[in-house]
């Protein structure tokens, strides 16, 4: 019976945000990542037409920060609404639209994470060993 009087209760609007929180915070992480990727390589291109070494651009480190922290921020929301659809209704995290959708959407997200690792890995690895400016006469 009381399998029954869960199905009819409504869905509150926080954890409808909290579960379309979770795509749009995947879709901003990789976002954030590739940017950074794409600073880099803006950087790289400018020292090499210059053919002079440049500073390092400061914002690559905060865009492949932010890539970490929104792919790790996705799951860490997708466990929230998980445990609060559980604690109220007594259903899986699936059983609710909003913990549907961030269940699904949270699988992507967790491939994505290494990827946004990497980024940060290599904004701090480029950083210190320069680019190869090729013949500059």
């Amino acid at each position: 019976m009381p399998e029954a009087t869960s199905e009819k209760r409504s869905i509150t609007r926080g954890v409808a945000i909290a579960g379309l929180l979770v795509p749009v915070v995947t879709v901003a992480g990789v976002v954030s990542s590739v940017h950074a990727e794409n600073i880099e390589s803006d950087w790289s291109w400018r020292q090499q037409l210059a053919c002079r070494h440049m500073p390092f651009p400061m914002a690559e480190y905060a865009y492949a920060w932010l890539g970490v922290a929104f792919g790790l921020a996705a799951v860490v929301v997708c466990v929230l609404v998980g445990k609060w659809i559980h604690r109220r209704d007594n259903v899986p995290l699936w059983r609710r639209w909003p913990g549907l959708v961030a269940f699904v959407c949270v699988w992507p997200n967790i491939l994505a994470i290494p990827m946004e690792l990497i980024t940060l890995y290599e904004a701090y690895s480029i950083a210190g060993s320069g680019v190869f400016l090729g013949d500059c006469a």
